[in-house]
């Protein structure tokens, strides 16, 4: 097979595999656990943000400076993004005091606001997925394989993530199967892209990564960790720090023994 052939089956091939993986894990998930694990979904967001996507964007920036500025624009970038879209709902629905729909029943309680912005950033990250087994195939088919292999298995954990604040923000199962399905296409944009503009599309990887990790971070402390602090009682407290360690720690884990495994 050619180098693009095996791009275009890798890109295709592990954005589904580890989206449908992932799907399976949050459809075995009760209806009633999802505002539970979402606590889950924080600590993998969090954990990917900090422990993996953010220290490729430094390395791979002309300066730490450079990349930090880029994730702090990003943030501003996804706080104006999520402005517009209570904006547009609001002007839809008309919205009286603070705009904000506190809790009628699960239901589209956020009017899938965190939803269409971990969209937005998954779709920056997978694009940067796809540049990077694009790269790696050009260099060997070998190389290729082993990073494509590594992406799929770090891109499961986070993508459970990403589909149960999807259902938290009100999706049904369907429809953020076939968001997420969407959502990893952008792996084949950045394959294709950067087989044939390597060196143009290579430079841009730093700002991606930084906007990925910015998203990332954004939603899971502007929008996800204020809707724990509505549950006080030390139990639940207890019961949100262990999934958000959970959520850190399934990153931090797999990270080291996946590499070591394809190594």
């Amino acid at each position: 097979m050619t180098p693009l052939a095996w791009i275009v089956l890798m890109s295709v091939g592990g954005g589904a595999l580890s989206v449908l993986a992932a799907s399976v894990v949050a459809y075995a998930a009760r209806e009633s656990w999802v505002p539970v694990l979402i606590s889950y979904a924080i600590g993998a967001l969090l954990g990917a943000a900090f422990l993996d996507v953010l220290p490729h964007a430094i390395e791979s920036a002309a300066t730490p400076t450079r990349a930090a500025a880029t994730v702090l624009a990003g943030i501003l970038l996804f706080f104006v993004l999520e402005k517009l879209v209570l904006w547009r709902h609001c002007h839809d629905e008309g919205c009286h005091g603070h705009g904000h729909d506190h809790h009628h029943g699960h239901e589209g309680h956020d009017h899938g606001r965190s939803g269409l912005l971990i969209l937005v950033g998954d779709t920056f990250h997978n694009f940067v997925d796809g540049v990077l087994i694009a790269a790696a195939f050009v260099d060997s088919t070998a190389l290729g394989i082993v990073t494509a292999l590594a992406i799929i298995a770090h891109e499961i954990p986070q993508e459970v993530g990403d589909f149960l604040i999807l259902l938290h923000s009100g999706f049904s199962r369907t429809k953020a199967l076939a968001f997420n399905l969407l959502s990893s296409l952008a792996t084949l944009v950045g394959g294709f892209l950067a087989y044939f503009a390597l060196s143009q599309i290579e430079s841009l990887v730093p700002v991606f990564l930084a906007l990925a990790a910015a998203s990332m971070i954004y939603v899971a402390v502007a929008d996800l960790i204020p809707g724990l602090h509505k549950r006080t009682e030390l139990r639940a407290t207890a019961q949100q720090v262990s999934l958000i360690a959970a959520g850190i720690a399934t990153i931090a884990i797999a990270h080291p023994l996946i590499e070591g495994a394809l190594g």
